[in-house]
């Protein structure tokens, strides 16, 4: 008799061949493990949720010590403003300009050349511009004046008259430039103004160091 005939058959009955039952594990302990790591997962999702609420209404600073966002440098740019060194420029009084007429109008040069010399500019020679200039200027008018005048004499001067031209020649004088009046002049820029231009042209602004947008989350 077969170790696995029921007692009792007598041999009636037999189990043969070589596949048997087998056991499966109960579907009781899947669930379980299922609803465990299901369980681990939404907690992980809730609190970097959480995480980011705080971030977003305490804009990414920490929200237990206030400190700075997370993962970004603990010093942040200057905000301070690098101020412009002072140019020296000469006054109206040491600059010499000579007031040439480049247009067909007549008395141009005359009373520009008077109006200037009410500002407290030094006046030279008055008259018509040279073959190289006269009636080839289109706009405003065109300051002329050496190498070493271009960061005194000639932006000083252009103050004077809004959309002029720089140009520089072969003079050697500093303190001497040429105004040759083109097509699309009308008058000089009203006093006021020139007087603001020339006290900003003098007294440059403040550059920022640092921009508002360097304290905003993203590093």
């Amino acid at each position: 008799m077969s170790m696995l005939t029921p007692p009792g058959m007598g041999g009636r009955y037999r189990i043969t061949g070589d596949k048997y039952p087998r056991m499966r594990r109960p579907r009781g302990r899947r669930r379980l493990v299922f609803a465990v790591v299901a369980g681990v997962a939404a907690l992980g999702l809730a609190g970097w949720g959480t995480l980011q609420l705080i971030d977003v209404f305490t804009g990414g600073a920490d929200a237990a010590t206030g400190g700075p966002v997370r993962g970004c440098p603990t010093t942040s740019p200057s905000t301070k403003a690098k101020a412009k060194p002072t140019v020296a420029l000469p006054q109206p009084g040491r600059i010499t300009v000579n007031v040439l007429n480049a247009t067909a109008r007549t008395g141009l040069a005359k009373d520009t050349a008077a109006e200037l010399k009410k500002r407290g500019f030094r006046i030279g020679t008055v008259g018509n511009a040279t073959k190289e200039y006269d009636k080839k200027v289109e706009g405003p008018g065109i300051v002329l004046g050496g190498e070493g005048a271009e960061q005194g004499a000639m932006p000083v001067l252009a103050t004077q008259l809004a959309g002029a031209e720089l140009t520089t020649d072969g003079r050697t004088k500093s303190t001497e430039v040429d105004l040759v009046l083109g097509d699309g002049f009308r008058a000089l820029t009203e006093k006021a103004a020139a007087a603001k231009a020339l006290s900003a042209l003098a007294n440059p602004e403040p550059t920022p160091a640092g921009s508002a947008s360097a304290s905003k989350k993203s590093c």
